[in-house]
């Protein structure tokens, strides 16, 4: 794929192609497509300081 695309978008291609192998064209697919699956995207949560946290509660 061209571009930055969202891992769930890549997947949700590859689950498309798949379907139409598999339903549709009701061939095997486990010789024709080699990929690695887009990982999931994970969030760090925010974490603040003591002194954040100190100026916050200050307020």
């Amino acid at each position: 794929m061209r571009g930055h695309v969202a891992p769930a978008t890549q997947n949700q291609a590859m689950n498309t192609l798949l379907f139409l192998y598999k339903r549709v064209l009701k061939q095997d697919t486990e010789d024709r497509i080699d990929t690695v699956r887009a990982g999931r995207k994970t969030n760090v949560p925010v974490v603040m300081t003591r002194e954040e946290v100190a100026a916050v509660i200050s307020l």
